[in-house]
C-alpha cells in the first residue's frame, strides 16, 4: 500500500506559484528524500502533507484517506523540525511525553513509550535534563525521539540536521539511516544537501522552481541524470556539463569538444546516432577523468587518454581535485593526491567513457 500519494498539487503565494503540479507516489517503509536549492518549493510541499499549509489545489493521501480537510494532529504524522522546537521548562522526559499526555494517553503507556524511544535513541541518561543543558545533537535526539513516541504512518523530517556542525551532521546521518533500517517505517525528509540525500534516501526527488525534476533511486540520479539541472546539482564536485557537437566517425558518433588541433574527441552512446551533425550538451563526472593507468572497472577498452592544460589544483585530502582545460570550457577531474601536476603544465588524463551523459542543449533534457 502506498502511504503517501500527492496529486497534482500546486500552491501559489498571491501571484507566485510555488509548487507547480508535483506528482508522487511513495511506498510503504520508503525513505523518500525531497532536494533542491533553497527556494524549490520542497518545504512547502512537506507542511502541506503535514497540514500546516493548504495546497492551492491537488490532493494529498496518507494511508490511502484523503486529509484534504482533516486537521494536522488527525493526519497520524510525526514531524521533526530544523529548529527542534523544543519546551525550555520542561524535561526530556515532559518533552517528549507532551503530545501523549494532550491526547489523555494513560500514564504507563507514555512510560513505556520514553523508555523505548529513550533507548533506541540513546539518551536514557538525559530524561531528567532540560534543552538548555543539552549540545546540539542531543536536542535533536530528543526532537526525534518526541516524534517517534507516537508510532505515526508517516514521519516528516524539515532539514533537521542544518543545524548541527559537519562532524555531528556525518553522525546524526548514521543515525537516521539506521533508525529507519530499524524501524522500517515511511520518512520523507527534506534537505538541500545533495549528500545527505545520496546516502540516506531510497529514492530521491529532485526539485527545482517548484516542478519535480525527476524521482528515482540515488544511482538512476546520480548515472542517468533526466536533466542538466539534476546533473549539476547531485554530485560534489558536480557533473561537467561542456557543450560539444555530435560528428560521424567509422559508423558512430563521436562528441567533439572544441575545434581545430586542440578539439577532443569521445565515443558517444549508441543511441545518440539520431543527433549527428548537431549541437549537445556533453556531461561526465570528475571521477571519470583521473590520471593516467586508472582502471575504471572491467572495461579498459572504455579507457582513452587525453590532453588537456591544467589551471588549478584543490588539494582535498584523500584525493585531489584539478581544474582543466576542455577546448574553450574548464572541466574537473579527479585524482590521486600522490600526483603532483603544476598549473599551466599540459598533462595526460585518462577518461572512463561509459559513463558520458548527452543533454539537449535548448530543453536541458537527458537525451541518453
Amino acid at each position: 500500500m502506498s502511504a503517501l500519494i500527492v496529486r497534482e498539487l500546486r500552491k501559489q503565494f498571491g501571484a507566485t506559484e510555488v509548487l507547480k503540479g508535483i506528482d508522487l507516489e511513495i511506498g510503504s517503509g520508503e525513505f523518500i528524500v525531497l532536494v533542491g536549492p533553497s527556494g524549490c518549493g520542497k518545504s512547502t510541499l512537506l507542511n502541506i502533507v503535514a497540514g500546516l499549509e493548504r495546497q492551492s489545489s491537488g490532493t494529498v493521501e496518507i494511508g490511502g484517506r484523503n486529509v484534504d480537510d482533516v486537521a494536522p494532529k488527525d493526519r497520524n504524522i510525526a514531524m521533526v523540525f530544523q529548529s527542534y522546537a523544543l519546551y525550555p521548562s520542561m524535561t526530556v522526559r515532559q518533552n517528549i511525553t507532551f503530545g501523549m499526555e494532550c491526547r489523555n494517553v494513560p500514564r504507563a503507556q507514555r512510560e513505556e513509550a520514553v523508555a523505548r524511544v529513550a533507548k533506541l535513541l540513546q539518551i536514557e541518561p538525559l530524561l531528567g535534563r532540560k534543552p538548555g543543558q543539552l549540545s546540539g545533537g542531543q536536542r535533536q535526539r530528543v526532537a526525534m525521539g518526541r516524534a517517534l513516541v507516537r508510532d505515526p504512518l508517516l514521519f516528516l523530517f524539515d532539514e533537521p540536521l542544518s543545524n548541527l556542525d559537519a562532524q555531528l551532521r556525518v553522525e546524526m546521518r548514521m543515525e537516521i539511516k539506521q533508525l529507519h533500517h530499524r524501524l522500517q517505517s515511511t520518512m520523507v525528509y527534506v534537505t538541500h544537501d545533495q549528500i545527505e540525500a545520496m546516502t540516506l534516501a531510497t529514492r530521491i526527488a529532485v526539485m527545482h522552481q517548484g516542478v519535480l525534476q525527476q524521482f528515482a533511486d540515488p544511482e538512476t540520479i546520480y548515472n542517468r541524470p533526466a536533466n542538466i539541472f539534476v546533473a549539476r546539482f547531485m554530485g560534489a564536485p558536480p557533473m561537467n556539463t561542456l557543450p560539444a557537437r555530435l560528428e560521424a566517425a567509422g559508423g558512430a558518433a563521436v562528441a567533439v569538444i572544441g575545434s581545430g588541433a586542440d578539439a577532443i574527441r569521445l565515443p558517444a552512446p549508441a543511441e545518440a546516432g539520431g543527433w549527428i551533425g548537431r549541437e549537445v550538451v556533453l556531461g561526465i563526472r570528475p571521477e571519470c577523468i583521473a590520471e593516467p593507468g586508472r582502471m575504471f572497472g572491467d572495461a579498459p577498452a572504455s579507457t582513452i587518454a587525453i590532453s588537456a592544460p591544467v589551471e588549478m589544483i584543490e588539494p582535498t585530502g584523500a584525493e585531489t581535485i584539478v581544474v582543466l582545460r576542455l577546448g574553450e570550457e574548464r572541466a574537473l577531474a579527479r585524482v590521486s593526491p600522490d600526483l603532483r601536476h603544476r598549473l599551466g603544465e599540459t598533462a595526460t588524463f585518462a577518461v572512463d567513457t561509459r559513463k558520458i551523459s548527452l543533454f539537449d542543449p535548448g530543453t536541458g533534457a537527458r537525451i541518453t
